[in-house]
């Protein structure tokens, strides 16, 4: 069986849209919910995680011990820190790194025991690729974004890096796909909650917009 992991409450509701369900036609877990359906000839459960490492990580191995999960697929949004990509672009991350484990003012940001590297040759289509860093808090600040962006780090999330290592330590596949909702905004230091609010609101406006194009024109091609 397949999982495909969905952590915000608002990228779940395109989830049950897309997949044409109700909260009625779901079984609840101890993370969220989830629903099964056979799609493209192929058994997949498909569940709300949770956002975060601790809450996605744990939906992760709870699944996977459930239904002897062969492989999950993470569908859902991400900042964007590399600028040659814009809002709506779509990546299948080739790493995955996590960057909150460090004192980085005495280490390097990037803890490489916590690094999940993926192959990605059997995908046989054109896409986007780079790096994704996880961490629990998300990308606002705009100081954030210049450390993770000097550390070559193309787009980020709270949740990917988690999910990876857990998969790794399963011997599970594992594969990203992940759409930029927003970029940081450059705050003025006397509003910083307004900078937040524009970028927050940017991100809710395009949630729909990235689940729809990765459902659409991906989804069928990593089944």
């Amino acid at each position: 069986m397949i999982g495909i992991s969905i952590a915000n409450s608002k990228e779940w509701e395109c989830t049950l849209n897309f997949f044409n369900k109700n909260v009625y036609d779901c079984l609840k877990y101890p993370y969220g919910e989830y629903f099964i359906l056979e799609y493209l000839n192929k058994k997949i459960v498909v569940y709300h995680s949770g956002v975060r490492k601790v809450s996605s990580s744990s939906a992760c191995q709870y699944m996977i011990d459930k239904f002897n999960l062969e492989k999950v697929i993470v569908i859902g949004t991400c900042a964007g820190v590399n600028s040659k990509y814009h809002e709506l672009d779509i990546i299948i991350p080739k790493m995955m790194v996590q960057y909150d484990c460090t004192v980085k003012e005495m280490e390097p940001l990037i803890k490489e025991r916590f690094n999940v590297s993926l192959d990605l040759k059997e995908l046989d289509f054109n896409y986007h690729t780079g790096i994704i860093g996880t961490s629990d808090k998300p990308l606002v600040m705009y100081d954030d974004y210049l450390s993770v962006k000097e550390n070559n780090i193309d787009i980020v999330d709270t949740e990917s890096a988690a999910i990876a290592y857990v998969c790794k330590v399963n011997n599970v596949k594992i594969l990203i796909i992940k759409g930029i909702s927003d970029f940081p905004i450059k705050e003025n230091n006397s509003d910083i909650k307004s900078s937040y609010d524009n970028q927050y609101n940017i991100f809710v406006s395009n949630i729909p917009k990235v689940m729809n194009k990765i459902f659409k024109e991906y989804l069928d091609k990593v089944l």
